[in-house]
């Protein structure tokens, strides 16, 4: 018989993409198809690394049931078998690694000591995909003997075996791709699919943090047929949620093209005709705040599913912060383009909530912080909220230099305030800002239907939809299965989170 392969999802999260499950990643499908097509009589297992925990674990989760155990939440269809199946792969893919920092309430990703831990029981060969290799080239030392190659940002038939440090071409991708069932049918969870839509950024001056342009200096826009026939196979394989992810700005696709960008959302529309979500990410808010941002903040409103979100990076409204690492955004453009996905989706949708809101990411830890950078940003999310704009989230973390980055070039210089002070920095926007928000978008008393019990803490049951970054909903003091459905009514308010009670609906 001949010998499988292996694709072991260890978890992604960059700025421009999230590969934590339920969310099915660019790198996960593209080494499912580099592994078809380099062997098509093979068949091809998707492992994760929950299901490497669970069978090193004894199969006994780390948490006492009903509490979900964010460890080995993410467990696929071929759990029970995962140390046999690494053990006499042919080969394995190993995806993993963060440009950012990142937690999750169900899941963690894995470290690179339970990677070789996994690995210790290979036989064949064992590549490495994903952000994970860029740390892995930057210092071999630490990864010597692991790995037989590494790719960096994609893998494809031609290069499997060789290793990579540029991103392949579109049409090479294209090639690999033909069917994503077996793939989908191996997965516990109902997932939503990343589309990319481009490389690198449209902007003339790089953000010094920014890992884009290290990872493709030139930008590479994939045609509007390429990124349907995509969405087409993920529909055929019983995928029914997408979002376009993957990119800096989706308002930047085709060069801000209205006419390409009505084309996709119609098409996906025509050839998905019964997804369930359809989504953004990233949106870069120069784009966003010029007239043609506004026209195509409309089109997004009028074809994606409600409870969309267009993430913002004004990442500081510290003038001195902007210069000094070229963020090139000024507080008023980003205050303008809040306005304009404002105008075009505060609108509530048939389940309750707004058809598309901006999102805000704040960055703490870039040169020329001082304590006046939290009073900047402090006084502009007032100004925000005092004119009763509504916004979906706020992502607030602490820059991380990624390997290639101006960033990581820099001398470090003596800790900047917010190495001391971001934990109540924190604090102040998520009481000051956060909650208040909350309150003002999903009112109490609010009704939102179609949710779905999606993990179990101490506390009670976390409900969600499906979605980018979808709002959640915590009913205290209650044990609810996991993927039961739910409608709840907004019953209180925290920051990044809300509290609801079911209600039944009169038949």
């Amino acid at each position: 018989m001949t010998q499988h392969s292996v694709v072991l999802d260890c978890y992604t999260v960059e700025p421009s993409g999230l590969g934590v499950p339920p969310y099915l990643s660019t790198y996960v499908r593209a080494a499912w198809s580099a592994l078809r097509r380099a062997r098509p009589e093979a068949p091809v297992r998707y492992l994760t690394i929950d299901d490497v925990r669970w069978c090193l674990a004894g199969g006994k989760p780390a948490v006492e049931p009903p509490v979900s155990d964010p460890l080995t939440y993410s467990a696929t269809v071929n759990r029970e078998d995962a140390i046999r199946l690494l053990r006499d792969a042919e080969e394995v893919v190993v995806v993993a690694g963060d440009k950012v920092p990142s937690v999750h309430l169900h899941a963690v990703n894995g470290s690179l000591e339970e990677i070789a831990r996994a690995l210790a029981c290979v036989r064949g060969r064992r590549y490495l995909l994903g952000p994970l290799a860029t740390y892995a080239v930057d210092a071999p030392a630490e990864y010597a003997g692991l790995f037989d190659a590494v790719h960096t940002h994609t893998v494809t038939s031609r290069d499997l075996v060789l290793g990579s440090r540029t991103a392949a071409a579109y049409e090479q991708l294209r090639q690999d791709r033909d069917s994503f069932t077996g793939l989908v049918e191996q997965m516990a969870w109902r997932p939503i699919a990343e589309l990319e839509l481009y490389r690198g950024c449209t902007r003339r001056a790089f953000c010094d943090f920014c890992n884009e342009p290290a990872k493709a200096p030139l930008v590479a826009f994939r045609e509007v047929e390429d990124v349907l026939e995509e969405a087409a196979q993920l529909y055929a394989a019983g995928v029914r949620n997408f979002r376009l992810g993957q990119q800096t700005c989706f308002f930047s696709y085709m060069r801000r093209d209205e006419e390409a960008i009505r084309r996709l959302l119609a098409g996906i529309r025509e050839h998905c005709p019964e997804l369930e979500v359809l989504h953004i990410d990233n949106a870069d808010p120069l784009a966003v705040a010029a007239p043609v941002g506004r026209r195509i903040a409309a089109l997004v409103a009028e074809y994606c599913t409600e409870g969309n979100c267009a993430p913002m990076g004004i990442e500081s409204f510290d003038p001195v912060v902007i210069e000094r690492n070229h963020l090139t955004c000024t507080p008023e453009v980003l205050l303008r383009a809040v306005e304009h996905v404002n105008e075009a989706g505060a609108e509530r949708g048939p389940g309750g909530l707004p058809k598309l809101l901006p999102g805000l990411n704040l960055i703490y830890g870039l040169p020329g912080e001082t304590h006046a950078t939290h009073i900047a940003n402090l006084t502009w999310l007032g100004r925000i909220l005092y004119a009763g704009l509504l916004c979906h989230r706020t992502n607030l973390r602490q820059a991380r230099a990624f390997p290639g980055t101006p960033l990581a070039e820099q001398t470090p210089h003596e800790p900047l305030p917010s190495a001391e002070h971001f934990a109540f920095w924190k604090e102040d926007i998520d009481h000051g800002w956060d909650r208040p928000m909350k309150e003002r978008v999903y009112p109490t008393g609010l009704r939102v239907p179609g949710l779905h019990a999606y993990f179990v803490g101490r506390n009670g049951t976390w409900w969600r939809r499906l979605g980018s970054y979808s709002i959640q909903i915590v009913e205290e003091n209650t044990v609810a299965a996991v993927g039961t459905a739910g409608d709840l009514t907004v019953t209180g308010h925290a920051p990044r989170m809300i509290f609801g009670k079911r209600y039944v609906t009169a038949v």
